[in-house]
């Protein structure tokens, strides 16, 4: 083990199958030629009741020390550790890329392989509202320059990377003074990359020129919320929320990228916890984009092409139709990631 190089990755764990989502992780992590070094942090509820504080303290510790970070589903109770981490860690952007797999039953025919850049903060979710009397809520809506410009200048690196263009999209027409604010950030990021095409949609037409057409788009970049219903669309086009992985990213002065969290997008599934039924496909492709992410490319891009040919091979768990368990999807996959290793 002395000659592999060595990756130090802050790793959060969390409820319900979370244990088992890092089980399949650390087995895959165990066969490659890198030495993954995880060094875990308690985001349980349980620890959480009893000290919430030196919890969230020892997980952003943790980060800002390596940097990378694997995190499991928690149970929102108090408060959403998501939130408090975003807050804490200043996570400004959330990337979720979904694609088509083949061997993944649909209702859909179209070919799918999109890049939902989210703003992670602001929008209508900073502010829970308020009554005035009986008939009235009202909640306020915010979208800040800083995080905008975060949000486009990924959007826009990512899409010249894949050769390909930016859509920007939220309700401009209605949203004038917000959401035009964030189009006007977005068009003078696009300024910057000429040779990246981009132009804005109105959210509604996007949702509904991506069921008829997919096909059309590669990288979308929106306001929080917006991002967070296209994201959960996006996974039901192409079968199974258990198939979205997500990267969390707070930046530097130069728009450089900070500080790094990836987790799959699916919740505790209390239900099926500790029975060894979970799909860990998630959980693996946001391990496969860390390891891209750390500059392991070509080890990110094999635990990838794993977890996808095994489902294609219909070498699947039980959500996806297929008849394994988590622990047999587990070894499937390794036995992919072993035989494609140079």
């Amino acid at each position: 083990m002395s000659d592999r190089a060595t990756l130090h990755v802050a790793e959060l764990h969390g409820d319900g199958i979370s244990p088992e989502l890092s089980t399949s992780v650390h087995q895959v992590a165990l066969i490659l030629p890198l030495l993954v070094q995880f060094h875990p942090v308690d985001l349980t509820v349980e620890s959480r009741r009893k000290n919430a504080t030196a919890c969230y303290d020892a997980a952003v510790s943790a980060l800002q020390t390596h940097r990378l970070a694997m995190k499991y589903p928690t149970i929102t109770e108090k408060e959403s550790p998501n939130k408090v981490l975003r807050d804490r860690c200043h996570f400004s952007v959330i990337h979720r890329p979904v694609a088509s797999l083949p061997g993944v039953k649909t209702r859909h025919d179209g070919q799918v392989d999109l890049h939902i850049v989210r703003i992670a903060v602001g929008g209508t979710y900073e502010d829970a509202g308020r009554r005035i009397g009986d008939d009235v809520a009202v909640s306020i809506r915010v979208i800040e320059r800083k995080p905008s410009r975060e949000a486009a200048l990924f959007a826009f690196r990512l899409a010249k990377s894949l050769a390909s263009g930016v859509v920007s999209s939220s309700k401009y027409t209605i949203q004038r003074a917000t959401d035009g604010l964030f189009e006007e950030i977005v068009l003078d990021v696009a300024r910057d990359f000429p040779g990246v095409p981009h132009h804005s949609e109105l959210f509604d037409s996007l949702l509904y020129k991506l069921i008829l057409k997919p096909e059309a788009y590669r990288v979308v970049v929106t306001p929080n919320e917006y991002g967070d219903f296209l994201s959960d669309m996006a996974c039901g086009m192409i079968g199974s929320l258990g198939l979205g992985a997500s990267a969390n990213y707070s930046f530097d002065a130069r728009g450089d990228v900070a500080l790094a969290l990836f987790d799959p997008a699916g919740g505790t599934a209390p239900d099926i916890a500790g029975k060894g039924v979970c799909n860990p496909s998630a959980a693996l492709l946001a391990f496969s984009m860390l390891l891209t992410h750390a500059g392991h490319r070509e080890l990110g891009g094999l635990v990838d092409g794993a977890v996808r040919s095994a489902i294609a091979a219909r070498e699947s768990t039980r959500d996806l139709g297929g008849t394994m368990n988590t622990a047999e999807f587990t070894a499937a996959v390794c036995r992919r990631v072993v035989a494609s290793r140079p």
